[in-house]
């Protein structure tokens, strides 16, 4: 692989979002650990760690072009150990460029900022997208920036009022806050305040009767989005059902896939607004 990488910086199996399970430093800041993705160089250990839910960085993606890019955000600061051999700043980049491309990855940029050199890193594993900025001097001291692309989690949602309101008004609501993991139909635990706010909607209107609406966005294969929608929706009544002991006689699930979006399907923003479950008035 070259003799930078032989040096012994690693790629280890991707498991984004989840925390490290390697081995730290002796040296190594109380709670800190190293990111998704890759090993750090021998001989380092963390000075600064951090670690955000949800955040943005603006990568560096050409001589005059920046790429914002939004999800869970990471933050690390290394510096060399006591006594260790100082490696260049051109050693650390090619032992992470080297390592990125071991596992499918790329180099989406790469420059000198007087003295200290900068790469923008891209590699998409297991359907996550993960960006990495790393910037090394000579000096003993080197920083990651990296964001695993997701969209936000929807802590916030609409209470019963408001739903019942906007039936009322425009004959439908969208619900956010449902969630599923991609090309599934498992409703996810995080989905329960919105899931309690529909019950609470239904509970307090006994007479409603309301269709249950599953929508995607555009990617993937136009049939399997179909199903996938009608399949969720069917998810929503049955959860309702059982866990909230609303009537299942009270609703009616419905799939229409891409065919009627919220929002633009060319942003991530835009398909994000269009996986949603709609309520409407029967």
């Amino acid at each position: 692989m070259g003799r930078f990488l032989a040096m012994g910086l690693a790629v280890l199996t991707l498991a984004v979002g989840a925390g490290s399970a390697r081995a730290g430093d002796p040296n190594d800041r109380a709670g800190s650990k190293d990111p998704p993705v890759f090993t750090r160089m021998p001989g380092f250990h963390i000075t600064r760690c951090e670690e955000t839910e949800f955040d943005k960085f603006e990568f560096r993606t050409g001589a005059d072009a920046t790429q914002v890019v939004e999800g869970r955000r990471y933050l690390v600061i290394y510096d060399i150990n006591d006594g260790g051999k100082e490696p260049s700043g051109l050693q650390i980049a090619r032992n992470y460029i080297n390592a990125v491309k071991a596992i499918g990855g790329e180099l989406v940029y790469r420059f000198d900022d007087g003295g200290m050199e900068i790469v923008t890193l891209k590699v998409v594993k297991d359907d996550k997208e993960v960006w990495t900025r790393i910037g090394a001097g000579s000096n003993g001291m080197y920083n990651l920036d990296m964001i695993v692309k997701q969209a936000m989690k929807q802590d916030v949602v609409a209470d019963a009022a408001v739903l019942a309101n906007s039936i009322k008004d425009t004959g439908k609501v969208a619900v956010y806050g449902i969630y599923f993991d991609t090309g599934k139909s498992v409703i996810k635990p995080e989905s329960d305040p919105a899931m309690k706010e529909i019950a609470k909607l239904l509970q307090a209107n006994a007479t409603m009767k309301v269709y249950i609406v599953g929508h995607t966005d555009n990617a993937g294969v136009f049939e399997s989005n179909m199903k996938l929608s009608k399949d969720r929706a069917e998810a929503v009544v049955k959860a309702l059902a059982a866990k909230y002991n609303v009537p299942a006689s009270r609703m009616q699930a419905g799939g229409v896939g891409p065919l009627s979006p919220a929002a633009s399907n060319l942003t991530d923003e835009g398909r994000a607004k269009n996986r949603r479950v709609e309520l409407v008035g029967q």
